[in-house]
């Protein structure tokens, strides 16, 4: 069996129709933002769901902690079953192309993980370097990011930890080149996973830095992989594609049918 977990916080009727498709050839295991609001209806459909499994729990911010923590319990549930041999970590606002089953056939028997990477200090985004987010202390699971307030907020932190010359990984003895991040939907086998989730557990270094980090939903699964005998299995091809502009009042963009032709090429 596959499990597909969804990150979910808003367009409950489309995540209804999502889950409809992927039922019954996959588990499904959703967390939802528990700002989001259930209609009677909404609630009563996911409790009746029998493949369909919801976690309630976080208050998710964009680029916080809560984000990790919530993917990290949904992970943890969704191994709890022990036919879930192969899991699919999407977002509410994704949608298949191809049929359920041909999904599921591609990955069968599959033992890739499926994940995008990079060396955190060798990339840059927005003019910041990635490396900062773990270098450096913030706190966004109390400040919302997206606001006027906090994109002050993050330059005027990011500055006075660069004069201070804060670096959070020399207190745990790690070289700058040890964290690696990339794109947080992944397709994983259930050994590779389940090692993930021990040394996560077992990681208190780690974890003190991710739960001070800015988007350490983007870090912390590349980083236990890319230190462990996993990392000849990894193929960056994450079968997804994601246009990173903004368009129809979202970034990344909400896709229509003027991205088809992009879509049908592949990947970003």
């Amino acid at each position: 069996m596959q499990a597909v977990l969804i990150l979910a916080h808003k367009d409950i009727d489309q995540l209804e129709k999502l889950c409809d498709l992927l039922t019954p050839t996959f588990n499904v295991y959703i967390h939802l933002d528990i700002k989001t609001k259930l209609t009677d209806e909404q609630a009563n459909y996911f409790e009746q769901k029998e493949q369909v499994h919801v976690l309630y729990k976080y208050d998710i911010k964009w680029s916080s902690y809560n984000i990790t923590a919530a993917t990290v319990e949904l992970m943890k549930l969704a191994l709890e079953d022990p036919e879930n041999m192969y899991f699919h970590l999407i977002s509410g606002q994704d949608y298949p192309l191809k049929s359920p089953e041909e999904i599921y056939n591609f990955f069968d028997n599959d033992n890739t993980i499926y994940m995008d990477y990079f060396r955190a200090m060798d990339k840059t985004k927005s003019g910041e370097n990635v490396l900062w987010g773990a270098k450096f202390y913030f706190n966004y699971n109390q400040i919302n990011r997206r606001t006027t307030f906090g994109k002050i907020y993050h330059r005027l932190l990011i500055l006075f930890q660069l004069i201070l010359r804060v670096n959070k990984l020399k207190k745990y003895n790690l070289p700058d080149d040890y964290i690696y991040s990339g794109q947080e939907w992944i397709d994983i086998p259930r050994d590779a996973l389940q090692f993930a989730i021990d040394k996560f557990d077992k990681r208190e270094d780690l974890q003190h830095i991710f739960e001070t980090a800015f988007c350490p939903d983007e870090m912390w699964l590349q980083t236990i992989l890319l230190h462990s005998e996993y990392k000849d299995r990894i193929d960056k091809n994450i079968h997804r594609y994601i246009n990173w502009t903004h368009k129809n009042d979202s970034y990344p963009a909400i896709l229509d049918e003027e991205d088809y032709h992009a879509i049908q090429k592949g990947n970003f």
